[in-house]
């Protein structure tokens, strides 16, 4: 029997995680690792407190259908990222390593799946050096922060001016 990978053993752990998401649309599971170390998880769902949209029965973007990438105010849930950010010290973070997993509704892995502005901007304000998103079983994109940092998105012109 082969061993499995450093990268995908830790999307698989990734995986497991999104299992506790309560997102009737996507559902997403992160982890940040450290030295091998895994320092905190996360997952996507509404606030403490609040009501999930699978116990609400809905999905208030959905109804209002809204595309993917496109008005994320609209959404109950707290994304994977920040969950896994907020459970963890930035002393910890400091140089980690996030791993990223999304899933469709039907079990299907999210086509070219990445962090939204929001969660980069938490990515890089904790100190994480490098995401890792799954893109199949087995495969998965290695991107470093710098590289959003370099690529701001918070520079483009997002209202035709």
């Amino acid at each position: 029997m082969q061993r499995r990978d450093k990268h995908n053993y830790y999307l698989d752990i990734a995986d497991a995680v999104r299992n506790r998401s309560t997102c009737l649309r996507r559902s997403y599971g992160a982890i940040i690792v450290k030295n091998d170390e895994i320092i905190s998880t996360g997952y996507n769902g509404a606030p403490r407190g609040r009501k999930n949209c699978n116990e609400l029965g809905y999905c208030m973007r959905n109804k209002l259908q809204i595309p993917r990438g496109e008005r994320y105010e609209m959404c109950r849930s707290v994304h994977a990222e920040a969950n896994a950010i907020i459970s963890a010290a930035r002393r910890d973070m400091l140089g980690a390593v996030l791993y990223l997993v999304g899933r469709e509704e039907n079990g299907n892995l999210i086509e070219n799946s990445s962090s939204c502005t929001m969660c980069k901007r938490l990515v890089i304000n904790a100190g994480i050096t490098t995401i890792i998103i799954r893109d199949t079983e087995d495969s998965f994109r290695e991107i470093p922060v710098t590289q959003w940092i370099e690529q701001d998105d918070s520079l483009t012109d997002q209202m035709g001016y």
